[in-house]
């Protein structure tokens, strides 16, 4: 008699059947960078609606120079959730201004998005040296402790407003553990503002931001065996101004049954019943010193562009 291999499940499996089986369904959302989803992501921050990306870049041309200046000589730069690096390399390059060589590790789920990353920087700051990380948040920031000398860290985009509040401390708090005297954060919020700007930039007309929320059941018929009908769900973008976020939902538009074969499992959504994906939290002055101070963070300095929609926060340990 030939015996079968036992099924090897992916990491995040048992996170999805407590999610899906969930009430409310719940969805992880780092689920959504696989090749497809940083691709998908990388043409949502070029869309005319989702301002972050450019804002972000605005402060970051506009201020280098006095953000490295701020931060203090001779540092490597850690970079968390680096992605393709598109906004990073403005930093860098001021600071080659200021340091022979710098030491650049970009951090990331994504082998994709760190190996494009890798290339634009070596091709374009020949005195940066790029050492990719590849690292699951969920399992630690233990790998700071092996970068020597001062460091500072770049949380950008406002990826922790992903983060529900009392998570984004302790994220927060984790990476300042593993941080000595001296070395600094550059965190980058989106601030709270109309629903008018906010929703469109995750609801946009070119339907790309749809697209990249449903990838994410993509992934869940790949990895999982799935059969989720991305055509029975419709992408769902929700300002909440009690909770100061942005939610993202993936809404079944007909009563329906799906089965994740590898969980062996089957689940009943119904008609209108939403599967929560994403949240993105938009922070006021308050919030963000409030989050810095209890994960034990020093806010010394804050960058704004000209409209306040969107900061740079640079905090010492």
């Amino acid at each position: 008699m030939i015996g079968h291999e036992p099924v090897v499940l992916p990491a995040f499996a048992r996170e999805v059947e407590e999610g899906i089986t969930g009430i409310p369904k719940t969805l992880p959302s780092k689920l959504f960078y696989d090749a497809t989803g940083s691709e998908l992501f990388e043409q949502i921050t070029r869309l005319p609606e989702y301002y972050l990306t450019r804002t972000e870049l605005a402060i970051l041309r506009a201020r280098a120079g006095e953000i490295v200046a701020a931060v203090g000589p001779n540092v490597s730069v850690v970079e968390l959730g680096a992605g393709t690096a598109t906004k990073t390399l403005t930093l860098l390059e001021a600071l080659t201004r200021r340091q022979i060589r710098v030491a650049f590790f970009p951090v990331d789920i994504s082998p994709n998005a760190l190996a494009e990353a890798r290339d634009r920087v070596t091709a374009e700051c020949s005195r940066v040296s790029v050492r990719p990380v590849v690292a699951d948040f969920s399992e630690g920031f233990s790998f700071l402790r092996d970068i020597g000398g001062r460091k500072l860290v770049l949380y950008l985009g406002s990826s922790i407003g992903n983060f529900d509040p009392g998570a984004a401390v302790e994220m927060l708090r984790q990476v300042r553990s593993q941080l000595s005297a001296g070395d600094a954060l550059l965190l980058g919020t989106d601030l709270a503002k109309i629903p008018s700007i906010l929703v469109p930039a995750y609801d946009d007309a070119q339907g790309i931001t749809a697209r990249f929320n449903k990838n994410i059941l993509q992934r869940l018929n790949r990895d999982l065996e799935a059969d989720f009908d991305l055509d029975s769900f419709r992408h769902v973008a929700l300002w909440n101004p009690i909770r100061s976020r942005m939610e993202i939902y993936l809404e079944s538009l007909a009563t329906q049954i799906v089965r994740l074969r590898l969980l062996q499992l089957e689940v009943r959504i119904h008609a209108g019943e939403r599967i929560h994906t994403e949240n993105s939290y938009k922070y006021t002055m308050p919030m963000v010193q409030g989050m810095l101070g209890e994960a034990g963070f020093r806010l010394e300095r804050t960058w704004f562009d000209a409209r306040k929609w969107f900061a740079l926060h640079l905090a010492r340990v």
